[in-house]
């Protein structure tokens, strides 16, 4: 009997209709109209055949590689029903200068359509300093809004009922903090911390290899995020402790691949953490959840998704020995890609962020930031922000992608690089292994080169011509301020000065009024706990009711844990 493929094509025939066609077919094509190149490959330098068959996915077995959806290996998506029963959370990453101004926009996108916040912070409440620090200025409500304390949270949130919507918070090394000024604002709201939905990214490893705004070192930073793990999971059982984020590594350069198998090595280590320090991963694995950038290769992209819940799942059961099906769950957010935004013909940007939201919907994802078209010039504009919404509304009800669950199943091109993609990031999985784990494997600088070299291939075949990307190495214009449909320069967010010296104020309006000696007794709490080890969230919280600030309780745990200081790439 002749074997047959995974269509019930026999492989023979297969096989012998292939030449034929290649012989006969093929051949004459390309005489007429040869290829652009001679080889083409993804931005992970995975192999693109000109033509996929029921053959490239022999050897393989549906319901242990695929399966059906909201069944491991979640290959398929993690509901059955998908988008067909509710759509993803629509997220729009926002703040800027004051807590007054970002509460505005908030409260603007909610009215537009959004379904999810997400806060971006400034870069001093990222690093642990007040706005008044020396360490601060000129940074203070530039890239993010800027929080010093309970004042300021409230001020974020007021007016939206914290029981009703479900935040993201972009914060690592402060994460802590940050998660307890948005339990007590929810205390003040009469919302007890169950009811609470969201997420802080609170993944520190990832500051080490790509972004930098860590604080303290490894081992304590590795132990603030399983005390966040374990009260948690006691006092907050809708919310996400962590989302284990491969966008910044992505956006510093790194292949799908690499986005891939780093971001799940990052996530083996914080289980491990976590399970040493008594926690189990059927009950920790339900409440993470993980970020990965979008780009625009849209078959890598989706077939990027699909590997990576895969992997995870198994990961969870063969390695960690996870028999829930939500702890094996790769639950994720999605933004679209930053990087891969130009200046020059930036409504160019509009279709870039189209063509990635899309492969992130097809991907399966959770929750979607689509990027602004003027992001790479400024903060986004309220008119940018709006049309970033307004894609994802458009792709959720009216593109009909979301009426068939995993629609590009059984695509023999995605579905071979789903398998490649897996193969792949296993592979540098096992590499990491062999060094002690991903903890070990950063220390080394091993990551970061990794990284380094993967967006240098990528630089060198941009400014070879290899890598076409439209407006600033092909189809140039001579007037590049094209941003509008007039040709006129776009209408940029600008952040007035005045901000830092009015949160300066506000510090110490806030330093006059408040029961310093209160502030005091619990800010020792807080460098106590950090000393013994007992829990550090309950302190962190007391220090938040007292109004201490931000500075003040990352101060707190600098004199119990010391700063880090890199060493260099070796």
């Amino acid at each position: 009997m002749r074997e047959s493929g995974p269509m019930g094509q026999k492989k023979s025939d297969l096989s012998d209709a292939r030449k034929r066609w290649e012989e006969h077919v093929l051949i004459r094509a390309l005489e007429r109209y040869p290829e652009s190149r001679e080889a083409f490959q993804t931005e992970s330098q995975i192999p693109i055949e000109r033509l996929y068959t029921p053959e490239d996915l022999a050897g393989g077995d549906y319901l242990e590689d695929s399966g059906f959806p909201g069944e491991a290996p979640f290959t398929r998506g993690i509901q059955p029903t998908m988008y067909r029963g509710r759509l993803w959370t629509m997220r729009q990453y926002a703040g800027y200068a004051s807590a007054e101004e970002s509460n505005k926009r908030y409260k603007y996108l909610i009215e537009q359509g959004n379904t999810g916040l997400s806060v971006a912070f400034d870069l001093p409440t990222q690093i642990g300093y007040d706005s008044d620090h020396p360490m601060a200025e000129g940074e203070v409500g530039r890239v993010g809004v800027a929080i010093d304390s309970l004042r300021d949270m409230e001020a974020l949130f007021d007016g939206i009922p914290l029981d009703r919507v479900s935040t993201s918070m972009t914060i690592n090394a402060t994460a802590s903090i940050l998660m307890a000024l948005y339990i007590v604002v929810g205390e003040k709201q009469g919302v007890p911390p169950a009811n609470l939905r969201g997420t802080v990214q609170n993944d520190i490893l990832k500051e080490y290899i790509a972004r930098g705004t860590y604080i303290y070192p490894p081992e304590p930073s590795l132990r603030i995020i399983t005390d966040m793990f374990s009260y948690s999971g006691e006092h907050l059982p809708q919310w996400n402790a962590i989302s284990i984020s491969g966008y910044h590594m992505r956006e510093a350069g790194c292949t799908a691949v690499q986005e891939v198998a780093f971001t799940l090595a990052d996530g083996i280590a914080y289980v491990e953490a976590a399970r040493r320090a008594g926690l189990e991963p059927d009950e920790l694995g339900k409440n993470l959840s993980f970020f990965f950038s979008a780009h625009n290769h849209l078959l890598e992209e989706v077939a990027k998704f699909r590997a990576a819940r895969r992997l995870w799942a198994m990961i969870m059961a063969d390695r960690f020995g996870a028999k829930s099906h939500r702890a094996r769950m790769l639950r994720f957010h999605t933004q679209t890609a930053g990087v891969t935004l130009t200046a020059q013909q930036p409504l160019t940007n509009v279709i870039r962020v189209a063509v990635q939201a899309l492969s992130a919907v097809l991907g399966g994802t959770q929750s979607l930031h689509t990027n602004s078209f003027d992001e790479a010039l400024a903060l986004p504009s309220e008119e940018a922000v709006r049309l970033a919404l307004r894609t994802q509304q458009i792709l959720g009800y009216e593109s009909g992608v979301t009426e068939t669950v995993d629609p590009l199943a059984g695509s023999y091109a995605v579905e071979s690089l789903t398998r490649e993609i897996e193969t792949r990031a296993m592979d540098y999985i096992r590499r990491i292994d062999n060094m002690g784990g991903m903890l070990k494997a950063i220390e080394r600088g091993w990551v970061q080169q990794e990284i380094h070299e993967a967006a240098y291939r990528r630089q060198r075949s941009v400014e070879a011509g290899e890598s076409i990307v439209v407006g600033l190495n092909a189809h140039r214009e001579e007037d590049e301020r094209s941003a509008s449909t007039n040709g006129s320069e776009p209408e940029l967010l600008h952040i007035d000065p005045a901000v830092e010296s009015a949160q300066k104020e506000k510090l110490a309006e806030l330093r006059r009024e408040r029961d310093g000696q209160a502030v005091q007794k619990c800010l020792a709490g807080v460098e106590k706990a950090a000393k013994d080890s007992s829990n550090l969230m309950p302190p962190i919280l007391d220090a938040v009711r007292a109004y201490a600030t931000v500075g003040e309780i990352a101060d707190a745990m600098r004199r119990a844990f010391g700063e880090y200081e890199p060493s260099g790439i070796h």
